[in-house]
């Protein structure tokens, strides 16, 4: 049989915990690991109705990006959400991972999978830590030939499934150099400039750091959850291509936490 613990061990190998930054939870969360895994589900968030998934289709772990313990939880009762779901996961036996900042700042995590669903080439790491080229944070790449800007644009909302995209002025006539931040990514504008970007694609944008492109970047805040996205790919890929005794899914939730009405 192959164990919770097993799965842990492998997702420690795979996703590197240690590349995580300082404020961040990643890692095995909540569970045992001596018993047998039925089968894992991947998804970016862990919500009521993730954990509902995954009872229904009997998965006894999940694996997400953001980790549901985060800032840390002062009392555990039923008269919250994130007290619910630990009386829900802990009756029903289910572990919880979670490959969040480690996953972003390696060069074949969120980013990469990012970069190419939009066709980037020659892609590099656009804020490298100091002692690793191919670790850090965004990601900056070309097109294969330039593509007016605003076809650029309805192409990233196809392929994101995005009904909307926040934008600063459009000043560049066609798109070339795309910098990205698979979420929030305000702290990466000034990189993505000097980079020689046209565009910057990622989330969580306030409506001064729009005032940041001073008409030499264009600014693209594509959501949070949008941006992301593939990351429950990359896990599902990685689980299922290591084993097969057991079912590996995606979660099918969409959204996250915002609802574009």
């Amino acid at each position: 049989m192959t164990t919770i613990g097993e799965i842990v061990d492998f997702l420690d190998e795979t996703f590197h915990p240690e590349y995580q930054e300082d404020y961040d939870n990643s890692g095995f969360l909540l569970g045992k690991t001596d018993i047998e895994v039925t089968g894992v589900l991947a998804a970016i968030d862990l919500t009521p109705n993730v954990i509902d998934e995954a009872i229904t289709n009997g998965c006894n772990m999940i694996v997400t990006h953001h980790p549901f313990i985060f800032g840390g939880l002062k009392r555990i009762t039923t008269a919250t959400e994130a007290g619910r779901m630990v009386f829900s996961l802990v009756e029903h036996g289910i572990a919880v991972y979670a490959a969040h900042t480690n996953l972003d700042n390696m060069k074949e995590g969120v980013n990469g999978i990012l970069a190419n669903k939009l066709g980037l080439t020659n892609c590099r790491i656009l804020k490298p830590f100091a002692t690793n080229a191919d670790l850090g944070a965004g990601m900056v790449g070309t097109l294969p030939h330039p593509v007016a800007t605003s076809q650029f644009i309805d192409d990233v909302k196809r392929q994101l499934g995005l009904p909307v995209v926040r934008c600063s002025a459009l000043c560049r006539n066609e798109i070339s150099k795309v910098a990205i931040c698979g979420g929030s990514g305000s702290f990466l504008i000034a990189d993505a400039i000097a980079a020689g970007a046209d565009i910057f694609l990622t989330a969580d944008l306030k409506y001064h750091d729009f005032q940041r492109a001073e008409g030499r970047i264009i600014l693209a805040d594509i959501g949070h959850y949008e941006s992301e996205q593939f990351a429950k790919e990359l896990i599902y890929c990685a689980i299922s291509e290591k084993f097969r005794k057991f079912a590996v899914r995606i979660s099918e939730a969409k959204n996250g936490y915002i609802n574009y009405i």
